[in-house]
């Protein structure tokens, strides 16, 4: 970070299917919270774990950034998704010279994948079509 944006904080957002993470970063000591709780409380289980200090660990800044996130909507692996997508951009803000590394990774490509809407006149699943009654 530039030494005057070194008690500024940088904001972003990460988006994926419905969860929305606003994520606030700021120079500290590498404590990471996700709507007022740690992030190992608010993510459990051990793969989700991993998948959250990926960008940290790829880019060589764990514990050189405190991240503050609000995220809401969705499921938790969509926010954890929209966590990770939140972060990757903020540390591009910070550092720039990071871009190339979190691209390669894909931490930067926002997932267009989202659920299929409903269409009129059919079942009531997306693509699920009305039983014919003929024989």
């Amino acid at each position: 970070m530039p030494d005057s944006a070194k008690s500024q904080a940088i904001t972003t957002v990460g988006r994926r299917k419905e969860a929305v993470a606003r994520v606030r970063v700021t120079t500290g000591n590498g404590q990471i919270i996700i709507n007022g709780k740690p992030i190992a409380e608010y993510f459990l289980g051990s793969i989700l774990q991993k998948i959250y200090s990926k960008p940290l660990e790829i880019t060589k800044t764990v514990g050189k950034y405190s991240i503050s996130v609000k995220v809401e909507g969705g499921g938790r692996v969509a926010q954890l998704g929209a966590v990770i997508h939140g972060i990757s951009r903020a540390l591009i803000k910070a550092d720039p010279s990071l871009k190339v590394t979190l691209k390669k990774a894909g931490f930067l490509t926002r997932d267009p994948r989202v659920k299929e809407r409903r269409k009129f006149g059919h079942a009531q699943k997306a693509r699920a079509m009305k039983q014919s009654p003929k024989r």
